[in-house]
């Protein structure tokens, strides 16, 4: 399970990079840096869904607090 996060983690830095670089080639011309952000936006909330649902069925469980 921890490959399957750490590999949607890499899969949405890769496409905060591409954003970037689409913005610097193509100088606000091109709808390229646009649309790799809102697959990004979308990417991080299923991620975070996932997790929550994860976590809800017990498939992962969190750290404990501190301050129990």
């Amino acid at each position: 399970m921890k490959i399957v996060v750490i590999a949607i983690l890499a899969g949405i830095i890769f496409t905060l990079f591409s954003a970037m670089r689409f913005m610097m080639t193509d100088k606000g011309k091109g709808t390229r840096t646009v649309k790799a952000l809102s697959f990004r936006i979308g990417t991080s909330i299923v991620l975070f869904a996932t997790l929550l649902l994860l976590v809800k069925f017990g498939y992962i469980k969190p750290n404990p607090s501190p301050y129990q």
